[in-house]
């Protein structure tokens, strides 16, 4: 069992371990509303619908909410409802959804860089961008770690700008005693299943602005707000009812969520840290944080190994990883005219996605399948000059 599987050696976990899987609810606390559902006839962006968009509300504390058919959908319609133009300011170490929904808008993405120990977008980065042609900033809770919400605030009031926020992974997160979701003009949350709340697939848009959620209502659908006559390009964005049964019983279980992963993720903080070359995301004074995702940092000279090698390794060890988030924004192909624009300004970025592995953590992982993957990785460390010989 010393011998790491890569090298010839028994893997530690007899059975693929995933990245993620999602907390469900039971089937019998849906059973009675997806029948009467059916019964209906109305199975998409119905009384269900509203009755999840009111659990939704609640939870957040937010004041207004609107159901969408996922998270890039909301970003797109809150980005065509707030009738945006020019540059948005954004970082880019982030998923795709972020920057595409500028892209859809004909909006031009500015790069900036993030802080080199949170990951989160850079305050100070963020000023330096401001042009005249700046009409919104775009922050991202990245792994569900709130973003500097008031720092940002504070520089979209200034500068009599929007600010937005791709909220995908924070459902439930906060900062102080606010949860994320209450924050800036709009954040929109993903409900796909590899977040902490679940609809299958969907999203969920919060705005303190009565009139953006007047809009996103008509803009989910088509952009009909019951006139039919369109003075909004909206999309068909609707939330199926099936979908928001879902998403009002996993709300429920947002806090139990978290809880579960927060302990998944104190054994991985306690093991690797240990390990040199290992370092984890650092998290802001008095947030909470949802753990959508488990970053680790590898030094490849510290740790011995480059990211990409460990990668290999667990693989054999049936331990999936993900690179979250390589190539950056600005590295990719869709997005390759910023490239020199922006690639020499986001060295913090760079070195992060270079070097940046995500591990397995979810609600339902067990303690043992957790300290399996501590050892695993103490095990590649221990054999390192035969696993990456130089």
């Amino acid at each position: 069992m010393d011998k790491p599987a890569i090298l010839g050696g028994e893997p530690l976990l007899k059975e693929f371990l995933p990245i993620t899987r999602p907390y469900l609810p039971s089937y019998e606390t849906l059973e009675a509303d997806i029948k009467k559902m059916m019964a209906s006839g109305l199975i998409t962006n119905d009384k269900y619908v509203k009755k999840f968009e009111e659990t939704a509300r609640n939870f957040l504390g937010a004041q207004h909410i609107v159901a969408v058919s996922s998270c890039t959908s909301g970003l797109i319609l809150a980005e065509r409802a707030l009738r945006l133009k020019g540059e948005i300011i954004l970082p880019s170490l982030t998923f795709f959804a972020t920057g595409h929904s500028l892209l859809w808008n004909n909006l031009t993405p500015v790069f900036v860089d993030v802080d080199p120990e949170t990951f989160l977008i850079d305050p100070e980065k963020v000023n330096e961008a401001m042009t005249s042609k700046t009409s919104a900033i775009l922050g991202v809770h990245t792994y569900g770690c709130p973003a500097p919400a008031k720092e940002l605030e504070q520089i979209a009031h200034d500068q009599h700008i929007t600010l937005l926020f791709d909220a995908a992974h924070a459902f439930g997160a906060k900062i102080g005693n606010k949860n994320v979701g209450t924050f800036g003009d709009i954040e929109v949350f993903s409900c796909s299943p590899t977040k902490v709340m679940v609809t299958g697939e969907g999203g969920v848009c919060a705005t303190p602005h009565e009139d953006l959620k007047k809009k996103l209502m008509a803009g989910r659908n088509y952009g009909d707000d019951g006139t039919y006559d369109c003075d909004l390009l909206g999309l068909n964005a609707r939330m199926p009812e099936f979908n928001a049964i879902l998403g009002i019983q996993s709300i429920h279980l947002t806090n139990e969520n978290i809880e579960k992963r927060e302990k998944i993720y104190t054994i991985y903080r306690k093991g690797l840290s240990k390990i040199p070359g290992i370092t984890f995301q650092k998290f802001p004074q008095n947030v909470k944080v949802t753990h959508k995702d488990t970053p680790l940092l590898i030094d490849p000279h510290t740790f011995g190994m480059h990211r990409d090698v460990l990668l290999s390794a667990l693989e054999k060890e049936n331990i999936m990883t993900k690179k979250y988030f390589f190539p950056p924004l600005h590295r990719q192909k869709l997005y390759k005219e910023y490239f020199p624009l922006y690639d020499k300004k986001l060295p913090h970025t760079n070195h992060i996605s270079e070097n940046i592995l995500s591990i397995p953590l979810y609600s339902s992982m067990s303690e043992e399948q957790a300290h399996a993957v501590v050892h695993s990785i103490e095990r590649l460390f221990e054999h390192r000059e035969k696993v990456a010989p130089k």
